[in-house]
């Protein structure tokens, strides 16, 4: 039987209708005010700046407000923590976005984790991951947390299945763990240095690739009927994971592109919309 496709592009244009309802409504009962996003661009990587513009279009399609903050290559550690306070103060702005990566001058965990909570819609402060791996409210790391909603749109049962991230970065790799553990899965925590990576995999119910490594994550290791989510992109269109012969085999798959990525997307802009809704209504 092939392989159900967890369809992420179509969850987020089915959740950015209902944004766009909801952030009409909030208009109405704040005199006109949206929520807004503010983006932080720090140097003049061409990736970087094509993502900002998507999520700054994300903002346009749900009606919501952003304002684009781009800061030079030789900006310094001291400069950007002046424009993050400044954001932190702004009454104006509900959610603050820190591009990643920044330039090799920046200390970028001091910047991130100078976001306040409340504004931190993109969960990447240590306060956010450590309140979230606590069961505490916080916003959670976007692309881990648009897995969970894509998973959870799918009813993917989550609860005593095995589970096992390939991947350990503080934005992804550890808060899915932390996500999957709360929903009560049994989480194995991989790497690209883990010795018998292939067994691991074998035994796995549900496995994430967030190594970073195209289809380093090879179809025969995964055993037939398992979830697979593929949260990686790299050129020639292809994922962590070698998804190719796994469409016949596995139970679900999120196909690369069109899986992981979009629900990333909309997950800071769902989140962006809460903190508007939270300060705004």
């Amino acid at each position: 039987m092939p392989a159900q496709i967890l369809d992420g592009k179509a969850i987020a244009q089915q959740t950015e209708a209902e944004l766009s309802e909801r952030v009409a409504q909030l208009k109405e009962r704040s005199a006109g005010q949206t929520p807004m996003l503010a983006t932080i661009l720090v140097g003049g990587d061409p990736a970087s700046a094509t993502y900002v513009r998507m999520k700054q279009n994300a903002c346009k399609r749900v009606g919501m407000a952003s304002i684009a903050v781009e800061m030079s290559e030789e900006t310094t550690t001291e400069e950007l923590l002046a424009k993050i306070d400044e954001l932190n103060s702004d009454p104006t702005c509900q959610g603050i976005l820190l591009q990643h990566p920044m330039p090799s001058q920046i200390d970028e965990r001091a910047c991130f984790d100078s976001i306040v909570l409340d504004k931190d819609v993109d969960g990447v402060t240590c306060l956010g991951f450590g309140r979230m791996a606590m069961g505490e409210e916080a916003y959670g790391s976007a692309t881990p947390q648009g897995i969970m909603r894509l998973l959870a749109a799918y009813d993917i049962p989550l609860q005593g299945k095995n589970a096992v991230v390939v991947g350990r970065s503080p934005i992804l790799g550890k808060p899915m763990a932390m996500m999957l553990l709360n929903a009560n899965a049994t989480v194995t925590i991989c790497h690209s240095r883990t010795e018998n990576l292939p067994d691991i995999i074998s035994r796995a119910d549900i496995v994430v690739g967030a190594v970073g490594k195209p289809e380093f994550i090879k179809a025969h290791w995964i055993k037939d009927g398992a979830i697979v989510v593929d949260a990686g992109y790299h050129p020639g269109g292809v994922g962590d994971i070698e998804l190719g012969p796994l469409h016949d085999r596995v139970a679900a798959l999120t196909p690369v592109p069109g899986g992981v990525g979009p629900m990333t997307i909309n997950t800071l802009i769902l989140q962006s919309v809460e903190a508007g809704e939270k300060k705004l209504a």
